[in-house]
């Protein structure tokens, strides 16, 4: 399905007449794919083919805890698809592990927090103070911020004041196919 989806994927951005329309298209792998060393070649020549004007495009996104089941299988994948231009977010941050040596070692251009954090975070001290440190470790390894689960007007101004990048949710932006974004 991972290989599908990538297909898919970088034939919608073929497809458009000016591709500078679109920034970022995050796809989503599985923990299966990324233990996966056959899917990683073929991921590979999917996205080398592709060429650097789609891959610059693209942000793959892999969970935390598939990332650290299979570290160095995924430190290998994710180096290699970073030296074609391809963005790696680590998915639904702080929900395994949270080991922020992870950070240092993987290479990622992105963490997503995980949802269970910003849901409450107006109301709860302790989500408040997890996403902090969330964002201030990623600002010393340089890498960007993604709060999943924004759901309403609140929430998104307390992670823009908190310093939180990018925000996702049905607040920002409901679920819609591509074609119509």
């Amino acid at each position: 399905i991972d290989r599908w989806v990538l297909r898919q994927s970088i034939d919608v951005l073929r497809s458009l007449a000016d591709l500078s329309m679109i920034d970022t298209l995050c796809v989503n792998l599985s923990g299966q794919s990324i233990g996966d060393r056959v899917f990683h070649r073929q991921a590979i020549e999917i996205l080398t083919q592709a060429g650097a004007g789609i891959c610059k495009r693209i942000c793959l996104e892999i969970t935390e805890t598939s990332a650290i089941t299979n570290i160095a299988d995924a430190g290998v994948f994710i180096a290699q698809v970073r030296a074609l231009g391809v963005r790696i977010a680590l998915d639904d941050f702080g929900a395994g592990a949270s080991s922020f040596g992870y950070l240092k070692n993987l290479g990622v251009d992105l963490i997503k927090i995980d949802g269970q954090f910003i849901r409450d975070l107006i109301d709860d001290p302790l989500d408040d103070v997890a996403v902090r440190c969330f964002v201030e470790v990623a600002r010393v390894v340089g890498v960007q911020t993604v709060a999943e689960f924004v759901d309403s007007a609140e929430v998104l101004e307390r992670v823009r004041e908190i310093g939180v990048d990018f925000a996702q949710g049905y607040f920002v932006h409901r679920p819609e196919p591509l074609e119509k974004v």
